[in-house]
């Protein structure tokens, strides 16, 4: 077993399927794997706990089938990387599932060990690098469009009318941080006794 293995939550109602997957990915050493076989399992498991990738069967018994399997998922649990695999040959179908937020589609009877392992490792990656970047867009947006800043003592008027310290406003809508000093024209004015040498 791997130092880090990788925790899987398998939700499908066939038994097949299930053993073929939980052979072909013990058989790497680096994947946990628990198993559901309803989405009313799936969402009580997802109540306690956090895997690190889901691979989701959209025939379920208790689900409304299909995409709209995955939207019902994705509405519990946006943030976890979604693999969906099915017995539906169906290239538009696996777009469709792409595009709603799912990280990969496969098909049952196409998938072998490397081909899954890959698939699962690369999901967990992929929605890693989508948060980081909503994120960075989130701080962009935040950041962007004009600031009402006063002329003379440079405080920021805030969505509510109130004139805030720069760096208050800065911290509060960014993760920027801030180091006081003072620069030399500063340094010139407020303390001239001690630049008279300047002159």
């Amino acid at each position: 077993m791997s130092e880090n293995p990788i925790r899987m939550l398998l939700v499908d109602d066939s038994a097949d399927d299930a053993l073929l997957v939980r052979n072909m990915l013990e058989n790497q050493g680096d994947f946990l794997i628990d198993h559901c076989w309803t989405l009313s399992e799936a969402f009580a498991y997802l109540a306690s706990e956090d895997p690190d990738v889901i691979l989701l069967d959209l025939g379920l018994p208790d689900s409304l089938g299909g995409l709209q399997t995955l939207e019902q998922v994705l509405e519990v649990t946006s943030h976890l990387p979604i693999v969906v695999l099915t017995g539906l040959s169906n290239e538009d179908l696996g777009i469709s599932a792409v595009q709603k937020g799912a990280q990969d589609y496969l098909v049952k009877d196409q998938v072998n060990l490397y081909l899954l392992g890959r698939s699962l490792r690369y999901a967990i990656e992929r929605k890693r690098l989508v948060i980081d970047l909503q994120k960075a867009l989130l701080q962009v947006k935040i950041l962007s469009g004009l600031l009402p800043i006063c002329s003379g003592c440079k405080k920021i008027r805030d969505d509510q009318g109130h004139w805030r310290q720069i760096e208050s406003y800065i911290k509060e809508h960014s993760e920027a941080e801030f180091s006081h000093g003072i620069c030399p024209d500063c340094a010139k004015e407020l303390y001239a006794e001690y630049h008279q040498d300047d002159k």
